[in-house]
């Protein structure tokens, strides 16, 4: 049974966000209507979820005296990573001394955080379909890879180049001859987060579409740990970055089973806790590229998933609250309640403090709802807000969801 304190007193239950941003305020407020205490650490200060929380502390995560200090002074009951920018070698070690529970786990935290460590586990250790990938260090490397050497066949055109270690598909680009190669590599190393870092080249995929496919670890009645999976959730992503998504795509029964497949193989080996122990509660974002029947792993994150905000309107139970009630042992439900779409306003200016305009006009179109994030600067291309649509179908809800963002003018005030 799970017991829940109260605020602000000796027996509250605590947790703290590291990463807290549009989709870590929803995960903290959905603990708050739970009954729990909030922390919310960022790396600059006003951040989203800062606002709502129930204390705000800004560090820098990355930096593993900081984050250890933090915890200790804290004493959180969890500690939830909600971006992939933590010095997570502090965090399994201080898992493994049992100072404090990692969610999902401090494992899972370290592999995910970069593409080479996720990737060589769904393809080397699970033996998950993916597609061909290779890891370089240079240029040279990245030509090599492409083209192959010594008789080796190469990765080929078109392919797609990553920094391992980004988010938001920054540095991510789309080579389709040998002129781009050298774009392309400098590209990464400008989008990733650790500077001269490595990159993954992997082949393009001819795929129908991408999906997510939320899958979420909660205890059932009995204690046991079940693995459950919400509709799945079709988008489009321009340079790796979402703009709208939709649920729930339609797709054929095989394919379905097969992602639940490599969903549930993915997120069970990333939920084994210390000493193989089940654990690794929470709601996991888990992208997959379909082509008719043919499944491919593509990415997996142990937290909310971007495309994954639609459910703010389609579901029963969005994905912050199905996340937040996992990871506090309590029963989750993943049902639809109705089509919907989501489409995201951008910041459009370089400025702080911006006004958004429209509001009113965006709210007007049939069955909207509208999330502004309140970050403290705007960016041409920085997500400010969500629009979410319900409707009879996914395209009714779409031309709506997009829409509405459309009437939202962010603008420097005067």
């Amino acid at each position: 049974m799970t017991t829940i304190g109260t605020p602000y007193t000796p027996q509250a239950t605590k947790v703290m966000l590291l990463g807290s941003g549009e989709l870590g305020k929803e995960v903290l407020i959905a603990l708050q209507r739970l009954g729990v205490e909030t922390i919310a650490v960022d790396r600059y200060e006003q951040a989203p979820g800062q606002q709502v929380a129930h204390h705000a502390r800004t560090i820098a995560m990355s930096d593993p005296a900081q984050l250890q200090a933090l915890i200790e002074q804290e004493k959180p009951d969890l500690v939830v990573p909600e971006i992939e920018a933590i010095a997570t070698p502090a965090l399994q070690a201080l898992e493994a001394a049992g100072t404090v529970r990692v969610v999902p786990t401090a494992r899972a935290a370290r592999l995910t955080m970069d593409r080479e460590g996720i990737r060589r586990l769904a393809a080397e250790t699970l033996g998950l379909p993916t597609s061909p990938y290779r890891f370089c260090d240079s240029l040279d490397e990245l030509r090599a890879a492409i083209d192959g050497e010594n008789g080796a066949g190469g990765i080929g055109y078109p392919c797609v180049v990553k920094p391992v270690m980004s988010s938001s598909g920054k540095g991510q680009s789309k080579i389709d001859g040998p002129a781009d190669v050298e774009k392309a590599w400098n590209y990464a190393m400008e989008g990733g987060r650790v500077q001269g870092g490595r990159i993954i080249v992997e082949g393009f995929v001819d795929f129908d579409y991408e999906i997510t496919l939320l899958t979420v670890r909660a205890r059932d009645a009995s204690g046991a740990i079940a693995t459950h999976f919400c509709e799945p959730i079709g988008h489009v992503q321009v340079q790796g970055d979402y703009v709208e998504s939709w649920q729930p795509h339609r797709m054929p029964p095989e394919a379905l089973r097969r992602a639940q497949q490599i969903a549930a193989a993915v997120t069970a080996s990333l939920g084994e806790g210390l000493q193989g122990e089940p654990a690794g509660l929470g709601l996991y974002g888990v992208e997959l590229f379909v082509k008719g029947d043919e499944v491919w792993f593509s990415e997996v994150s142990p937290r909310p998933h971007d495309t994954g905000m639609v459910t703010m309107i389609t579901q029963w139970q969005n994905e912050f609250e199905l996340h937040a009630r996992a990871i506090l042992g309590l029963p989750v439900d993943t049902g639809l309640k109705t089509p919907g779409a989501s489409a995201v306003v951008y910041g459009g200016v370089e400025a702080k403090g911006v006004v958004f305009d429209g509001v009113d006009q965006a709210l007007q179109v049939p069955g909207t709802e509208l999330r502004l994030f309140g970050k403290p600067e705007s960016f041409a291309r920085r997500r400010m807000g969500v629009a979410l649509a319900r409707a009879a179908d996914t395209d009714a809800a779409r031309a709506n969801a997009k829409l509405a963002a459309s009437r939202v003018k962010p603008r420097v005030p005067a």
